[in-house]
């Protein structure tokens, strides 16, 4: 079944408010009546409207104020200027300052349905269209799926598009959640591989056991279990971008055996002497300390120059704090679109706390934090309550004695979501974007309890 449209009047006279009232309600939609623009933004704040029709003269602040705050508050409401015949001047003028459409009294019910229904099939495409652009930038990654204007940023967008072109090694820098893939996907898309393909390998993800084979395929026979032949990581990265994530995790013989990959640009699959052509660009990532590694032997000082010709660093979310509005606008529109859910505002008190706060987790804690806050929303604007346990007198408080540290940051935040949730282990992973089992391990390491409901209802499902 399709959502019910939900539209408001805004007229100070009583006869046309019911009258078009009645008209819109014939078509089984939900109508609700302000007789001003102060009682227009009081419903607005509570409930998600498709179209506000606005009658332009009525006392207070008239409907070119309201016109004006609902583009700034609640820019996915679609406005229809309400106006008689000899006003038809103020309402291009309207259209002028961000109206969707006009409606000229006395109402035609007929013209009426048409308009509405264009203006409801034109939004449809709008969302469609930003939905799909959105989806295909993902999918191509380049600068523009990078959200930031700080000067940090621009620094780093500059040196990228600097950087792309050459076919030189680079190691990008930066703590967890900052957002290196997403560089390392705009360099490949701006780069003359563009037309190849990008291969992500998290070294910290495959088993030792396992890492050779996924990263150089191997032969049929070649060991237990090998009953056909299988291109490796590299082969697959042919024509394209390699990108080691967490390049630090990976073990010396796999740095040795890579760096005469990079050497000699050729390789061997496990089980076979038959060497392959490496054609490959690489990128690594790392938030690790790797002169630290390098100087207590963990990490080989050759292969390390070999895959760090060019560094880039990604500056942790705290240092850029300007983009924090602009992200968080993204991602509430994003997780909005992606769950059906009618927010598409955050309001000024809330992005307070969000630049208040210290991003331990950087971009992606931030991501999490607002997919949570879309998700638990009972309005249409986000407001400072949703991130309550973020402020600033509270997370600087000592735990234990102790002072404020990552781990006990992330053992808040998970007791929050889970309280949020009811407890729903699925839900709460989802939100955290981990796995119910990784999910489980915190809650077993950090000592998280359930807080007994007045109902004694409750539990993980």
């Amino acid at each position: 079944m399709s959502r019910r449209h939900r539209f408001m009047v805004v007229d100070d006279e009583l006869i046309v408010r019911e009258s078009l009232s009645a008209w819109l309600e014939q078509e089984g939609s939900v109508v609700h009546k302000a007789e001003s623009a102060e009682d227009a933004l009081k419903l607005m704040e509570q409930s998600f409207y498709d179209i506000l029709f606005v009658d332009i003269k009525m006392p207070g602040m008239g409907g070119f104020g309201l016109l004006e705050k609902v583009k700034e508050l609640f820019p996915t409401t679609l406005v229809v200027i309400i106006t008689a015949y000899g006003t038809v001047d103020h309402a291009v003028q309207a259209l002028r300052l961000g109206a969707n459409d006009f409606l000229i009294k006395p109402f035609d019910p007929e013209g009426l349905g048409l308009l509405v229904a264009k203006l409801l099939e034109h939004r449809r495409l709008v969302e469609e269209t930003e939905y799909l652009r959105a989806e295909v930038n993902r999918c191509k990654g380049g600068l523009d799926e990078i959200i930031g204007t700080s000067p940090a940023m621009s620094e780093l967008f500059e040196t990228v598009s600097e950087v792309a072109g050459s076919e030189s090694s680079i190691l990008i820098l930066g703590e967890t959640g900052t957002g290196k893939e997403l560089i390392a996907r705009a360099i490949h898309a701006l780069s003359k591989r563009m037309g190849g393909p990008f291969v992500p390998i998290n070294c910290g993800a495959i088993p030792e056991s396992l890492i050779e084979s996924e990263i150089f395929g191997y032969e049929k026979g070649s060991f237990t279990g090998a009953i056909r032949p299988k291109r490796g990581l590299i082969e697959v990265a042919e024509t394209g971008t390699l990108f080691l994530d967490e390049v630090g995790e990976i073990t010396p013989k796999m740095q040795v055996d890579l760096l005469r990959v990079i050497q000699d640009r050729k390789f061997y699959r496990v089980g076979s002497v038959e060497p392959i052509k490496a054609d490959f660009r690489l990128i690594s990532a790392t938030h690790q300390d790797l002169n630290k590694m390098i100087a207590n032997g963990s990490f080989r000082q050759d292969f390390f120059y070999r895959i760090n010709v060019i560094t880039l660093r990604v500056p942790p979310l705290r240092e850029r704090k300007e983009d924090i509005a602009l992200l968080a606008k993204h991602f509430v529109k994003r997780f909005a679109m992606e769950t059906n859910r009618s927010v598409d505002s955050i309001d000024e008190g809330a992005v307070k706390i969000l630049q208040d706060y210290t991003w331990p987790g950087n971009v992606r804690e931030l991501e999490n934090v607002i997919e949570r806050a879309v998700v638990t929303a009972r309005k249409r604007m986000i407001t400072a309550e949703s991130f309550a346990y973020l402020a600033p007198e509270e997370i600087c408080i000592p735990v234990k004695g102790f002072s404020r540290s990552l781990q006990s940051a992330e053992s808040d935040h998970i007791a929050h979501v889970l309280a949020d949730t009811g407890w729903n282990i699925t839900r709460a992973a989802k939100i955290l974007e981990v796995d119910r089992t990784t999910l489980h391990k915190k809650i077993r390491k950090y000592g998280i309890q359930q807080q007994n409901s007045k109902d004694g209802a409750g539990g993980s499902r």
